[in-house]
């Protein structure tokens, strides 16, 4: 979903203008040349192979004995790795379209296939399906690429028939969806995202020493002041049914302890739900990386095509443009402004965004889109 408005400033020179006018005395440095013709893979590329991927299964359907095989795995287990299956049914033919398929969504990903494995996953569309699927029926197969605006999406049967079927209501005939793993895909992406904003100069500040609180600080003992969320709660995590639960991230951002802007991917695997409250005492902000004692957090939601590469480039390019000149200035806008304007049709998706959190607060945090909340407390992570 693209975010409002009041998150988007038009160019990338209009972030660095409107930065300047929030402190006094703040400057832009030139990104490096090598950034500056940063492009994105085609979003569509993963879009494409699932299709492919879908319509290859459906139409194996056909095949009484794997369609009584894929049924009972289907119902066994909540995700299928379809494509280890068709491989260990020798399904050879099959097995061919799925791994050339996996291997172009990980390459679209900005993943190293062979280090990421297959993503390609099979899954019921609802559990109120497991009647009719047991029942004989033979079920369409629907590729989990529709956006996250779209009303409808497109089932094919086993004699390469389209259907239209609603993106919104989980439909009455039986489906099975073929979606990526998002949650080892987001896991992965991550890691290239560390790599690649290490690499760009947004994660290369060393920890600062801080003091423990009270009468422990005079033990000696060593560790870092945290800001950790106690409950956290989505109204709308971006996610119609034919796309399954959401798969969370926050990039916190402010500046390192060397005066330049970094970059912190933080995972949060278990927001699976929107009107969900989540306890998860879970670190968000590590305070002894960070020059100041307020930072920024942009919640996103993988979507399936987010090439990771790409990603942290975009990220890069503008936000090395913003130096440090004695002061703390938000950085949200800038974060979104990097984002290329074709990412926003379906991914990633923008959830909320929280300013100015400081290393102090404690309570409740609402997000700047009213999208979400957070409950938040200082708390100190003690070094053994």
């Amino acid at each position: 979903m693209r975010p409002s408005q009041p998150f988007r400033l038009g160019t990338v020179g209009g972030v660095a203008a409107s930065l300047l006018a929030l402190s006094v005395g703040q400057t832009a440095a030139a990104p490096p040349a090598a950034l500056i013709t940063s492009t994105s893979a085609s979003p569509s590329a993963v879009t494409v192979a699932q299709g492919q991927a879908a319509r290859a299964v459906a139409r194996s359907l056909g095949d009484g004995t794997w369609r009584a095989r894929l049924q009972h795995a289907a119902l066994a287990s909540d995700e299928v790795a379809v494509t280890a299956l068709a491989r260990h049914d020798g399904r050879s033919r099959l097995t061919t379209m799925l791994a050339a398929a996996d291997r172009r969504i990980a390459a679209a990903k900005g993943l190293d296939a062979a280090d990421v494995g297959p993503l390609l996953r099979l899954r019921l569309g609802d559990k109120t399906m497991r009647g009719a699927l047991r029942a004989g029926t033979t079920p369409w197969v629907v590729p989990a690429t529709a956006a996250d605006d779209a009303t409808t999406a497109v089932a094919y049967d086993s004699r390469g028939r389209a259907h239209t079927i609603d993106a919104r209501d989980t439909p009455s005939h039986p489906v099975y969806v073929i979606d990526i793993d998002s949650s080892k895909a987001l896991d992965a992406g991550l890691g290239v995202l560390n790599d690649q904003f290490h690499r760009y100069g947004l994660a290369s500040a060393a920890p600062a020493a801080q003091q423990p609180p009270g009468a422990e600080a005079l033990s000696g003992a060593g560790g870092f002041w945290s800001t950790r969320i106690s409950a956290v709660k989505l109204s709308d995590d971006k996610e119609p049914w034919v796309k399954g639960d959401a798969e969370i991230y926050t990039l916190v951002t402010g500046f390192g302890q060397d005066g330049k802007v970094r970059v912190d991917p933080v995972d949060m695997p278990y927001l699976d739900n929107e009107k969900t409250v989540y306890r998860p005492n879970q670190i968000l902000v590590n305070w002894s990386y960070y020059k100041y004692n307020l930072a920024d957090a942009v919640m996103m939601e993988e979507d399936g095509s987010t090439n990771y590469r790409d990603l942290a480039k975009a990220i890069a390019t503008v936000l090395l443009t913003v130096t440090d000149q004695g002061t703390y200035i938000p950085l949200v806008n800038a974060l979104l402004e990097a984002i290329p304007d074709n990412w926003w049709t379906d991914d990633p998706d923008y959830v909320d965004s929280w300013y100015t959190l400081a290393q102090s607060d404690k309570g409740t945090r609402y997000g700047a889109r009213g999208n979400g909340w957070m409950t938040v407390e200082p708390y100190f992570v003690k070094q053994f």
